[in-house]
């Protein structure tokens, strides 16, 4: 299991994967977004409309590596790690993340693979892994960003996909609480940050908590 858990969440856009994943890089830690779980789950529900969702969770073959190098997410035989990123599944991700059994099963999968990591650390990201996942991580941070920047950094201030990333917002503050700090959770706004900076502030916070 790995010692050192970093646990970073955040709203969609504000650089929480790619900061993730670069910290992870250069720790020599594993690196796991959870987020592609739900992503996957959305995408085998699109592609198995008759299924219930006891049926979807039931039939769920999923995996995903913990590699930061070589992220790829499979269902079943079949890599899907390009498609969970289409706007044809993210479309479908927040209906489906709000169901409480696709909840419960996303955290039991996400704690399996924390504890399964053979690195000596990992970055967790997602939403609300700093207070419901990892609660108890080594290392919590809430990556936030204002909106407008958010969605520049993704090329949607006038497009449909903007709406959507408004939409996932509204919807997944009704379930989890991502743009406000809990207790002993640090807050990086990367609003005015660019990435190298965002990056090297969570290599900074680690080093606060590992050496006080």
């Amino acid at each position: 299991m790995a010692e050192f858990v970093i646990a970073i969440d955040g709203p969609a856009g504000s650089g929480k994967s790619s900061v993730s994943k670069e910290a992870a890089r250069r720790l020599g830690f594993g690196y796991l977004d959870t987020g592609a779980g739900y992503r996957a789950l959305a995408l085998h529900g699109l592609n198995h409309p008759e299924l219930t969702i006891e049926e979807l969770l039931e039939s769920f073959d999923y995996s995903i590596s913990l590699d930061p190098d070589a992220a790829k997410v499979t269902l079943g035989e079949q890599d899907v790690t390009a498609e969970i990123r289409t706007e044809r599944t993210a479309s479908a991700v927040s209906q489906i993340a709000r169901e409480p059994a696709v909840r419960a099963m996303q955290l039991l999968d996400a704690r399996n693979r924390i504890s399964a990591c053979d690195k000596p650390g990992i970055v967790v990201e997602g939403r609300d892994i700093t207070t419901v996942v990892a609660p108890d991580a080594s290392l919590r941070i809430l990556l936030t960003a204002q909106e407008a920047v958010r969605l520049a950094r993704r090329g949607l201030e006038n497009s449909e996909s903007a709406e959507n990333l408004k939409a996932r917002d509204a919807s997944d503050s009704k379930v989890v609480e991502f743009m406000t700090a809990a207790e002993g959770v640090y807050l990086v706004d990367t609003t005015d940050l660019d990435f190298e900076s965002s990056v090297a502030e969570v290599l900074r916070l680690v080093e606060v908590v590992k050496h006080g």
